[in-house]
């Protein structure tokens, strides 16, 4: 298959809206028309990792770090950057990363870590903002469940575990067509009034151009009418970090034993004593540290993430344990999201695990 069919299949699972302002997720290095024939996944492109992909013939690297963050002016090779994109464009190995946008998503880096340390009732810790959309149009009676249909099957209408939520109600419609229309109903030239059912619902930002397509191919009339809204509603799907319970509250010690099992940390940092059982466990995959009080606010009585520096140590303040299990460490599952996923469209396309332990941090 070609590059893009792939690309564009993560992107609409994994939307790039999704991502954080200083992020540059998606398609690094490649063109899209390439036709490519195996994967391999790691947590980081390095040198390597790119000498793994060359030996195996695979074509296509999909990472969680991108190697592309800022803006390049020259490909001379004076960067670590430029020469492994320099050492990809030589060998036609194409670079694709899912990095925050894969952190927001329902099953994410945050979410892998919860499933790894078998959370329970496991949610957002901070939903998303910003990202969801009311759809208003109306509908000639005689029209409405083809319409609804087709903007539900766009993927509208989804609200937690509920799809297919809209809001209906009658009024009338009225217009009057110019001379070159060819009206559904009435006649050109004369004002006509319709019998027409409102019909409401909800979709994320990244679905707009997919579900207006959808609803104009499926609407009777020439000119469809609708509206767009921005909603300030907190999207509890999708979001930063999660919060769940374990199976049975463990002893502090316990419980860090637990994670640097889990997650084969050889080192990790923690917080001071807080004098209880750990029950419920906030989560955050990578450098967390700021939502440290979110963690706090929802009741947790740890949080484990990662990079965190000596005076947020403090911030702790013995109202919670939290806990640095290691940057790699926590999101080094990652790898195995990319690969559910990309299984469960393609099912017979070559993907694999990279065997090379990306971690840049050593311990004595």
């Amino acid at each position: 298959m070609k590059l893009k069919e792939l690309t564009q299949y993560l992107d609409s699972e994994i939307p790039l809206s999704f991502q954080v302002k200083y992020d540059n997720s998606g398609l690094q290095v490649g063109d899209p028309e390439k036709v490519i024939t195996s994967a391999l996944l790691t947590l980081d492109v390095t040198d390597e990792v790119l000498d793994e992909a060359i030996e195996n013939a695979a074509d296509l690297i999909i990472s969680h770090h991108p190697v592309i963050f800022k803006g390049i002016i020259s490909l001379s090779g004076k960067t670590y950057t430029e020469r492994i994109i320099l050492k990809a464009i030589r060998n036609d190995v194409a670079i694709y990363s899912a990095h925050t946008n894969l952190d927001m998503v329902s099953y994410g880096v945050s979410r892998k870590m919860a499933e790894k340390l078998n959370l329970q009732d496991v949610r957002v810790l901070v939903p998303l903002k910003e990202k969801l959309l009311k759809l208003v149009t109306y509908i000639p009676e005689s029209h409405l469940d083809v319409v609804r249909e087709a903007v539900f099957s766009a993927g509208s209408g989804v609200i937690g575990n509920y799809d297919s939520c809209s809001f209906t109600s009658q009024g009338k419609g009225s217009f009057r067509g110019g001379e070159n229309t060819n009206p559904f109903a009435g006649e050109k030239g004369k004002l006509h009034f319709e019998t027409e059912i409102r019909f409401e619902t909800v979709l994320l930002s990244h679905l707009k151009d997919k579900v207006i397509k959808a609803l104009i191919e499926a609407h009777p009339y020439e000119e469809v009418a609708y509206d767009i809204y921005s909603l300030v509603n907190n999207n509890v799907e999708f979001g930063m970090g999660c919060i769940g319970e374990l199976p049975v509250a463990l002893p502090e010690m316990d419980f860090l034993k637990l994670v640097s099992d889990v997650f084969n940390s050889r080192g990790i940092r923690y917080s001071r004593s807080i004098g209880r059982e750990l029950k419920k466990i906030s989560l955050c995959g990578g450098a967390g540290s700021s939502l440290l009080n979110d963690a706090i606010s929802s009741g947790a009585d740890a949080f484990v993430t990662a990079d965190i520096k000596y005076h947020n140590f403090f911030d702790a303040e013995n109202r919670i344990l939290m806990i640095d299990s290691g940057h790699y460490e926590s999101e080094k599952y990652s790898t195995e999201i990319l690969y559910d996923l990309i299984i469960k469209k393609f099912p017979k396309f070559a993907v694999r695990f990279s065997k090379t332990n990306t971690n840049p941090i050593n311990y004595l």
